[in-house]
């Protein structure tokens, strides 16, 4: 009876795994206008970024051209990258953010 069980429970953890909803990457891209303060304070604000990591991240947009954020499920990730978008509208600048499947 306990191979069962484990068999049982082997199954309901696979099966839970497999309906977890899809992530997404929400990723910065580097542009020439936008201040490196400015995407520091957005990892910081709307990705919740230390200011140790939000400089890293930074620093990845500025030296590869775009830079992972954050992995969420997609209406998150698409709120982030509207919030993004928005924030970066206000402040007149032309940060991209964009989300693709993990």
């Amino acid at each position: 009876m306990a191979s069962t069980d484990s068999k049982t429970k082997t199954l309901i953890s696979s099966k839970s795994r497999n309906q977890l909803p899809p992530m997404y990457k929400v990723i910065l891209h580097n542009d020439d206008y936008t201040t490196m303060e400015f995407v520091v304070e957005i990892l910081i604000t709307v990705f919740g970024k230390s200011l140790e990591k939000a400089t890293q991240i930074m620093l990845n947009v500025h030296n590869r051209g775009k830079a992972v954020c954050g992995i969420y499920p997609r209406e998150i990730a698409e709120t982030k990258v509207e919030t993004v978008h928005n924030l970066a509208s206000s402040k007149g600048f032309p940060l991209k953010s964009t989300m693709e499947k993990e």
